[in-house]
């Protein structure tokens, strides 16, 4: 029997990095991405996992990229091999090869698809510890799995001695206690769902096995060692400052990951189909994931100037991909931005220029001549101080109700004004700019709309999300032409 390797620490679940027609894996940024993690302080990287979407790899990538993983980390930290199938057999070579290729352990999820009964699943396990000398780490994620594992059923499998951890991705911290209680003297526990990390580290977990490690590694070492020296209060605002990217990636799994990974300049190419984004990553939480990181440094700005008439204004730029450079003879901008569902939803329309270009015109004309029912709204931040530069609230949906007036002049007009004043004090916005500059916002508020908090939310994060396209020239053609697959009416279909 082998000495017994237990889990313990930060482990990333890895993304699995494909050239750019997603058809073949990458083995630089492969290397890349592990000597990131490494260098940033994790215990162990996980190969060939949800995240690194095994169910979409043959099984001769599957050994490529273990070989590739244990070969780039030569002794470094431990390497924890996906090894899981629908089928014990599939599972048991998988397994094997592991073993033989120099990993530490061995993540086997729960037997998917065909949902076997607690007998199949006791007998998949055992046969699979019995037959490979390895460490075996038990896998929990009902969500993708369809078949949840119960905590009687990992109280009877760690009896098995090389059945010595588990990761649950399940998010049910009823059901980590429970493991704990039991067996916290026979196998490690994992935690693997992003958003409850530290409440499962505070209650005796050994550490995480993660998604969100690919791209925040560090802030999750912090967080456990913060909780390892009882540190508590430090640990929360650690999880606290990461808990919105947590959780867009633990919805999003392997397309979020991703997604964060390449606007960090992590090159990992993108997900295999079915996945995409603007399916499992809505383009709403993508750009919230963006700004986030962003406020954490994971993101760096870059600096573009704008020509404003005779002026030229320096200003951050944070457009993903696109090469800074000075925006000439700026007249008219266009941006569009959806967030939210249901009765609440918000959809913006917008239009920036100069007062002295068309944008000018159309705004004295709006004031002069409204439409009824559409009447136009100067945003306001408080009482009598309209919010610079100046904007336009224009409702999209013909108004016949007091009540539908109040949620469009009420929270959606103090969302847009918020998000205007946000995109200013972040840079977003040219700040020589403001006496030059006018908005015009197309404000979608549904009429059966009554929760009055998301209706302000909503609006807020799509009037912020279409400033930063109007400023960027966001979507490109490139985009475009990336996204006209997959591109459906937002009223009607996701994305």
């Amino acid at each position: 029997m082998v000495h017994m390797f237990k889990p313990e620490g930060i482990l990333p679940a890895l993304a699995t990095p494909f050239t750019k027609d997603g058809r073949r894996l990458d083995e630089e940024h492969m290397r890349n991405l592990v000597n990131h993690c490494i260098e940033r302080g994790v215990s162990g990287v996980v190969p060939c996992g949800t995240t690194g979407e095994f169910v979409n790899l043959t099984e001769a990538e599957k050994k490529k990229l273990i070989d590739l993983v244990i070969d780039e980390v030569n002794g470094r930290v431990s390497v924890v091999a996906g090894t899981g199938a629908s089928g014990t057999a599939q599972a048991l070579r998988m397994t094997k090869y592991a073993k033989n290729a120099g990993a530490d352990a061995a993540l086997i999820v729960t037997p998917f698809y065909l949902r076997p009964t607690d007998r199949g699943i006791y007998e998949h396990f055992h046969t699979i510890a019995a037959k490979v000398d390895l460490p075996i780490i038990l896998y929990n994620i009902p969500q993708c799995s369809g078949v949840p594992l119960s905590w009687q059923m990992v109280e009877d499998l760690a009896q098995i001695p090389n059945i010595v951890g588990l990761k649950d991705s399940s998010g049910e911290l009823k059901f980590i206690l429970a493991v704990l209680e039991k067996v916290r003297d026979k196998i490690n526990v994992m935690c693997g769902y992003d958003e409850v990390v530290l409440p499962a580290l505070a209650a005796g977990a050994s550490g995480a096995i993660l998604a969100s490690a690919n791209v925040i590694p560090d802030v999750w070492c912090d967080i456990y060692d913060a909780v390892r020296k009882g540190n508590l209060e430090q640990a929360r605002e650690l999880q606290y400052k990461v808990q919105k990217i947590a959780r867009i990636i633990a919805r999003s799994g392997a397309v979020g990951t991703k997604e964060a990974l390449n606007m960090m300049g992590m090159k990992v190419g993108p997900v295999r189909m079915p996945l995409s984004v603007g399916g499992e990553l809505t383009y709403e939480a993508r750009e919230e994931l963006r700004i986030d990181l962003e406020k954490i440094g994971k993101i760096t700005p870059k600096t573009i100037r704008f020509q404003i008439q005779k002026k030229t204004l320096e200003e951050r730029f944070t457009a993903i991909g696109i090469t800074p450079k000075i925006i000439r003879g700026f007249h008219l901008r266009v941006g569009e931005a959806l967030a939210g569902k249901g009765a609440e939803v918000a959809h913006i329309d917008l239009m920036v220029g100069t007062k002295t270009g068309p944008l000018g015109e159309a705004y004295a004309k709006a004031k002069a001549t409204p439409t009824p029912g559409h009447e136009p709204l100067v945003a306001i931040l408080e009482p009598n101080l309209a919010v610079k530069p100046v904007t336009l609230i224009v409702p999209t949906v013909t108004i016949r109700s007091m009540r539908q007036a109040s949620m469009i002049f009420g929270p959606a007009q103090t969302a847009v004004a918020k998000a205007v004043a946000d995109s200013l004090a972040d840079g977003i916005i040219p700040k020589g700019a403001v006496e030059d500059l006018l908005i015009i916002a197309n404000v979608f508020v549904h009429p059966t709309a009554v929760d009055r908090q998301r209706v302000y939310i909503n609006n807020y994060k799509a009037m912020r999300h279409a400033i930063r396209k109007a400023l960027e020239g966001r979507p490109t053609i490139e985009e475009i032409i990336r996204n006209k697959e997959r591109a459906k009416h937002p009223f009607k279909y996701t994305p």
